[in-house]
């Protein structure tokens, strides 16, 4: 398995599933109350939860604070995101 060199480094703290800091984020794709979406140097983050909100955002220092309740965490390629985006849009324009 290759390793990848990083520019930011990527740390995730939960905090009793309520509060989360997330550091190395690239882009936040799009957040809601029950899901965030971020770009994160180690691919795609996806939360699900309820009462999700964005206390700080830092994209300079690629830093994000999360609020509420979180249910779940799952990292996918940032490759696969992109390509899922471009068949949703090209279905859409069909």
């Amino acid at each position: 398995m290759d390793e990848k060199s990083y520019t930011k480094p990527h740390k995730l703290l939960l905090n009793n599933r309520r509060t989360g800091t997330i550091s190395g984020v690239t882009d936040v794709i799009s957040f809601d109350i029950s899901e965030v979406l971020l770009e994160t140097e180690q691919g795609m983050l996806t939360i699900k939860g309820a009462d999700l909100h964005v206390n700080r955002l830092t994209l300079e220092k690629g830093e994000i604070d999360i609020e509420g309740r979180i249910d779940s965490l799952a990292y996918s390629e940032v490759t696969d995101y992109h390509k899922m985006g471009a068949s949703l849009l090209g279905r859409l324009f069909k």
